[in-house]
C-alpha cells in the first residue's frame, strides 16, 4: 500500500505544479535585503506576505529537522538551501509589512481565511512527528509532508499574482512559484530514487 501511495504522488504533483525541472535562479541575500516594495499595496498583498511568512516559519522548522536528520545527502543539501532562501525571504516580507504598518504575523482565525480556501499550513502535530519518526522512515516522511507544504506556497503565490497590486510583491510571488516548482521537482526525483 505504501508503494502505491508513493507511486501516485508524483502524478498528483506533476499535474498540479507545472513542468519546471530546476529551481529558478535565486536572488542573492544582499539583493533580497535591498528590494523595496514601495507604498502602493492592497489587502491581497498584505494577506500574501502574512500568510507566506507564517508558512515559511513552519518550513524553516521542518527544514531544520531535515538538515539534522535526513539520511540522503541530496535531501540534506536541499533542506539547507531552502533554509537559506526562506530566511532571507522572511526578513524581506517582514520588512515590507513593517513599512506598510501592517502586522507581520497572520491572524490564524479560521473564519478569516474561508473566502480564499483557508490558511495553508502544515499542522503542529505533523511537524512534531518529523522529530520522532524513525530514522529509517524520516526521508520519506519529510518528502511527503514538504511536497504538500511547498505546493501550498505555489497556491499562495498564484493568488498574489492574480489579485495583488504591488509590483514587487507580485514579482516576488512569481519567483516563489518558480522556485517552489523547482523544489517540488527535485523532491519528486528524490522520492523516485533518481
Amino acid at each position: 500500500m505504501k508503494r502505491l501511495v508513493l507511486a501516485a504522488l508524483p502524478l498528483l504533483f506533476i499535474g498540479a505544479c507545472g513542468t519546471a525541472t530546476s529551481p529558478a535562479p535565486a536572488v542573492s541575500a544582499q539583493a533580497v535585503a535591498e528590494i523595496q516594495a514601495g507604498d502602493d499595496f492592497n489587502d491581497t498583498d498584505v494577506m500574501f506576505l502574512q500568510m507566506l511568512s507564517y508558512h515559511q516559519k513552519q518550513g524553516l522548522e521542518m527544514t531544520t529537522t531535515a538538515a539534522a536528520r535526513a539520511k540522503n545527502p541530496s535531501l540534506k543539501t536541499l533542506a539547507e538551501a531552502v533554509q537559506a532562501t526562506e530566511k532571507d525571504e522572511l526578513s524581506m516580507m517582514q520588512a515590507w509589512l513593517t513599512q506598510w504598518k501592517k502586522p507581520v504575523d497572520v491572524d490564524t482565525t479560521k473564519s478569516l481565511h474561508a473566502d480564499h480556501g483557508g490558511l495553508p499550513a502544515t499542522g503542529p502535530a505533523e511537524i512534531k512527528a518529523l522529530k520522532t519518526v524513525s530514522a529509517a522512515g524520516f526521508d520519506t516522511a519529510f518528502l511527503n509532508l514538504f511536497l504538500a507544504h511547498q505546493h501550498n506556497a505555489i497556491e499562495m503565490a498564484h493568488l498574489e499574482t492574480t489579485n495583488g497590486s504591488n509590483a514587487e510583491a507580485k514579482a516576488f510571488a512569481s519567483r516563489v512559484r518558480e522556485s517552489r516548482q523547482g523544489e517540488v521537482q527535485q523532491m519528486l526525483k528524490l522520492m523516485n530514487g533518481a
